[in-house]
């Protein structure tokens, strides 16, 4: 029988606000067994870029990170908000280990070939048009044996949202996907929870209505909100993440609110 595994996902909305954030991080200690956690920055980043004179741009949500860019977003997630998510987790008397992919090779990734991407006129993306995102990780591989000789060795992996592509470069790299590509990959090892945590207390059927939490989502649900509208923008990655986790074989993946890591709320993604 696998030992269970609990991977939560926290986004930078949550690892701005200090208060949010230590209410995670204390709910996150109190989780029982084998964790590891995955963290964003990416409002953070932006803030840093601006201090600096550098130009962030997003299209479709997504950062183009030119070399600048990757030069932020290394010292803001690997430095900045990785070391001190690592600290209030000692405070927790948590054996925590700040991680990019790049550290033990634990996770390896290609740079994004330009891609078309959906018009957006207030962008200056028009129909049929690609982008070029620039020094942006698509993951290939996650070294689920070297994740688990930290987890089995009473550590705690804190895995910021930076990989490489195994020839000297950093690569800036989605949160979800990495959560998602983590928790498939350690998922041969044991039976994995994986949680994603935002501001919201789970998938709403209508964003103006806190309470309008949609219980399950399967591959047919998700097809069908995404064509009538009722999921859109920066969720429907999240959930295709988390459907891939699901049908990959982990246990259960739950979207919920960041207050809410050790209740039974949220919106569970389902392989049935």
């Amino acid at each position: 029988m696998k030992e269970t595994l609990t991977i939560v996902k926290v986004g930078g909305a949550v690892v701005e606000d200090e208060q949010q954030l230590a209410r995670l991080l204390d709910d996150f200690a109190r989780i029982e067994g084998r964790k590891l956690l995955v963290h964003g920055g990416g409002r953070r980043a932006t803030r840093v870029a601006t201090a600096l004179g550098i130009e962030s741009r997003m299209v479709n949500g997504r950062r183009i990170t030119d070399e600048k860019m990757l030069e932020v977003v290394t010292m803001v997630y690997g430095g900045l908000v990785n070391k001190h998510i690592v600290a209030l987790l000692q405070a927790h008397e948590i054996n925590a280990l700040g991680l990019t992919g790049a550290d033990m090779n634990v996770i390896l990734s290609h740079r994004r070939p330009p891609v078309a991407v959906a018009p957006s006129p207030q962008e200056g993306i028009n129909e049929g048009q690609t982008v070029d995102f620039g020094f942006v990780g698509d993951v290939e591989r996650v070294d689920a044996q070297k994740l688990s000789l930290l987890i089995e060795a009473g550590i705690t992996p804190v895995v910021s949202p930076l990989t490489h592509d195994g020839k000297g470069s950093m690569l800036n790299t989605n949160a979800d996907t990495m959560a998602g590509e983590t928790a498939k990959a350690l998922a041969a090892l044991y039976d994995v929870r994986l949680v994603y945590c935002f501001e919201k207390k789970g998938v709403l059927s209508n964003p103006d209505d806190e309470d309008s939490v949609i219980a399950t989502i399967n591959r047919e649900d998700f097809d069908r909100y995404v064509a009538d509208g009722t999921i859109a923008g920066g969720m429907i990655p999240k959930i295709e993440n988390a459907l891939q986790a699901v049908e990959a074989g982990v246990g259960k993946v739950v979207i919920t609110k960041a207050t809410a890591l050790l209740g039974n709320q949220g919106t569970v993604i389902s392989n049935d």
